[in-house]
């Protein structure tokens, strides 16, 4: 309890900069998202046409800062892959090989240690590949304003506020910007795998995986906060507007659960679920370009109130599932992996899905599917895996203060 406290104390006498000293800007937040998010690059899919002029771009935008090239080909870190017959089958070696790259920048303040700030620039092209969540995506572009535009767009500010923000901070940094990630986080296991900079020498990865949908019934999310002893206490201290959720576990499905496993503190910022969610609908208009900024403004006095421990503890943390689950069937509906309370909250219905022909709606709280209790999103996903195609069963949902049961046929 006594360290704790001292570092309260510590992390307290950090935090006096102005926001206003922040430097992040609405408009190149805005510029940024549009781009990636354009038509004209078509939907990002990992190794494709548009997913290399995503990467020039922000090659382009790291060079305009003033970062130094850290990847092995100046910026970019590349790398080649074969898609996994499944999530859990390892590469098909009778698949194509695909090329792509991250896109790597450094901030070298001639410190011993280094804080990784990443997030991935891939999304789901037309969404070909079985992620998509629209019920006919073929021929649609999904632009993945949210995802992940938006915190490639974040990655990319917080460079423009470190490299000009008149302080030298005791750690250096190291921008990068992932591809692969929707394909089983694949860029950033590469990435650790044939880093450009020690990884024992990396003091810790904070990650921005959709962060541009902030609305205040669900706030920011903050993954990996027992991933270090500095976390809580540190958080407890910085002061900011926006309602913060916060999840322990270092590994998820984000890039940030690379770094975790090569035993690196980590902080993962996500505005929470919406209906758009990997469907040709996420797109620009619905981006809250001021809530973005209010966050990166905090992961900047996040990062400040680091400047005293340069190097965290690093603590292991429980596990959760880091990639999509190899299912037979599906409900039809998007879990709000930020809700907290108990069950599996609905945050969006697939028309003709089996939830929907039951009578689901967006607002409902699964609490059991057939036999099995429900109390969190990961039992949700356990107990789905247990059903067959065809299978009839139940449904437990909680809708207001009513319980009600439904029979469902997947």
């Amino acid at each position: 309890m006594k360290k704790i406290q001292t570092w309260g104390a510590l992390i307290a006498c950090l935090l006096v900069a102005p926001v206003a000293n922040a430097q992040v800007s609405t408009k190149k937040i805005k510029k940024h998202i549009h781009y990636l998010a354009s038509d004209a690059l078509d939907g990002r899919g990992t190794g494709s046409a548009g997913c290399e002029k995503a990467a020039q771009y922000i090659a382009k935008q790291f060079k305009k800062i003033g970062l130094q090239p850290k990847g092995t080909d100046q910026y970019l870190h590349p790398f080649s892959f074969k898609k996994a017959k499944n999530p859990h089958g390892g590469e098909d070696m009778e698949s194509p090989e695909i090329h792509s790259q991250n896109v790597v920048g450094y901030l070298d303040n001639n410190s011993e240690f280094t804080i990784v700030i990443g997030a991935h620039y891939d999304h789901l092209g037309h969404g070909l590949d079985g992620n998509s969540l629209d019920a006919n995506p073929q021929g649609k572009i999904h632009n993945g304003a949210d995802d992940n535009a938006s915190g490639t767009a974040g990655v990319i500010e917080l460079a423009r506020h470190f490299v000009n923000n008149q302080k030298k901070e005791p750690f250096n940094f190291l921008f990068i910007c992932f591809s692969g990630e929707e394909l089983g986080l694949i860029g950033s296991k590469k990435f650790c795998e044939m880093p450009t900079i020690p990884l024992a020498k990396m003091s810790y990865m904070i990650n921005m995986d959709m962060i541009g949908r902030y609305r205040d019934e669900k706030g920011v999310m903050i993954h990996g906060v027992g991933t270090s002893p500095l976390w809580i206490p540190l958080l407890g201290v910085v002061k900011t507007d926006l309602k913060v959720k916060t999840d322990s576990s270092g590994t998820g499905p984000s890039d940030f659960t690379s770094f975790y496993l090569k035993n690196i503190p980590v902080l993962g910022f996500f505005t929470g679920q919406h209906s758009e969610y990997h469907k040709p609908t996420d797109d620009v208009e619905w981006i809250n370009y001021e809530g973005e900024k209010n966050v990166l403004e905090y992961i900047i006095k996040i990062v400040d109130g680091t400047c005293t421990f340069p190097k965290p503890e690093f603590t292991p943390t429980r596990q959760q599932s880091t990639t999509a689950r190899s299912f037979k069937v599906t409900l039809g509906v998007m879990p709000d992996y930020a809700f907290d309370g108990k069950g599996t909250r609905i945050d969006g219905v697939t028309q003709g899905k089996p939830a929907q022909k039951a009578g689901i709606i967006v607002g409902d709280i699964v609490i059991q599917l057939g036999e099995h209790k429900i109390d969190n999103v990961n039992q949700y996903m356990d107990a789905l895996g247990k059903f067959q195609k065809g299978q009839e069963s139940t449904v437990i949902i909680k809708r207001g203060t009513e319980e009600m049961i439904l029979k469902i046929v997947f």
